[in-house]
């Protein structure tokens, strides 16, 4: 495999020095791009240009020849293995995706299956070998799953979900069977990702993005675990070089301390973090990835990059920073907004380094 031409994003996972702040935009590679939207046309449809690995190169590629981003992340979906568990993955027209068979008696648990990456997964791993390809070592590529917990909401309610009451009926009345659930789903997941590690994938990262819809204790029970088990059983080294893990809980602020115990090498954090307060918190334990709040980028220029001066600064000097957004690009934020927040990163933080 070549050598990373701009490796500073794994540098500063493992907390050694690096020249200016490394940054990337969760849902960089999407809807607020004229040229993603042109590629999803010519796929068909959202799995149809996920299965195709050239598109779905394509597309991880678009917003890297765009911005200078000193990460590339795996264009996919956090649903691909619960669609592959045989659940019958659809997304309707304006309503997001929905499952034809959720997840909800113990029969149902019972059909529950480890789905074979270089199987019905394949189409993944196809795409991790495309983009590392074609990449040609100009910045790491990340992959990444959905954390059990998070796709157990959608395995039982059948499709996004506001209150997650049937998922948390289930909590509450049959712990025994969401565990059966967590489970299977944990060691999917860590098959799966290992699988991406094994394709090319330099660092993953877990996205939790409903573990915050939990109680303090429930979080540690029924998210939590869950991540821990799939961190234990990750490969850690690839290529001569360590892969680093994210997790990453939208609202999991209250938790920082407990998520850093399991041994990952970065944490997300999303907007309404304190990320001074999070260094101070978890010191060089884990480095910190984060956290403009997204909707920022539909300011003007000014206020981009006074809120990019003002999370630098609030993280302070050294390394362990990965700069990034608190949650995903929206879609209709312009391009040239992401540009001037990128660029804003890479020029305010030299003075840190």
């Amino acid at each position: 495999m070549s050598e990373l031409k701009n490796d500073r994003f794994l540098r500063a996972l493992a907390n050694e020095p690096v020249d200016i702040t490394p940054v990337w935009m969760m849902r960089q590679a999407g809807r607020y791009l004229p040229e993603y939207k042109a590629t999803r046309a010519e796929a068909g449809s959202f799995m149809d240009l996920c299965r195709n690995a050239e598109l779905a190169c394509e597309v991880t590629l678009q917003p890297l020849r765009r911005f200078p981003l000193d990460a590339a992340i795996l264009f996919s979906d956090i649903l691909t293995v619960p669609d592959a568990m045989g659940l019958g993955l659809y997304f309707a027209e304006g309503e997001g995706p929905n499952f034809e068979r959720p997840v909800r008696t113990a029969a149902d648990v019972d059909k529950l299956f480890v789905p074979d990456p270089e199987g019905e997964l394949q189409y993944v791993m196809n795409a991790v070998r495309t983009i590392r390809r074609e990449l040609n070592g100009d910045v790491p590529l990340i992959g990444f799953a959905g954390s059990p917990w998070t796709l157990a909401t959608y395995m039982v309610e059948g499709k996004s979900s506001k209150d997650y009451a049937i998922t948390k009926a289930m909590l509450y009345s049959d712990p025994k069977l969401l565990h059966k659930i967590l489970d299977v789903t944990a060691r999917s997941v860590t098959s799966y990702l290992n699988a991406q590690i094994a394709a090319g994938a330099q660092t993953v990262m877990i996205f939790d993005s409903w573990g915050g819809a939990l109680s303090h204790d429930a979080y540690k029970e029924f998210s939590l675990q869950y991540m821990q088990q799939i961190v234990d059983g990750l490969t850690r080294e690839n290529d001569g070089r360590k892969v680093p893990v994210i997790l990453f809980t939208k609202g999991g602020g209250l938790w920082l301390d407990a998520m850093a115990e399991t041994g990952c090498d970065g944490l997300g954090l999303d907007w309404t973090v304190d990320i001074g307060n999070a260094r101070a918190q978890v010191g060089d334990k884990v480095a910190l990835q984060g956290n403009m709040d997204p909707s920022l980028l539909y300011g003007t220029p000014e206020r981009i990059r006074e809120e990019v001066a003002t999370i630098l600064s609030r993280y302070g000097k050294g390394s362990g920073h990965v700069f990034n957004l608190g949650h995903g690009i929206h879609q209709h934020v312009s391009p040239e907004n992401a540009g001037v927040f990128v660029d804003a990163v890479h020029e305010l933080s030299k003075q840190y380094h």
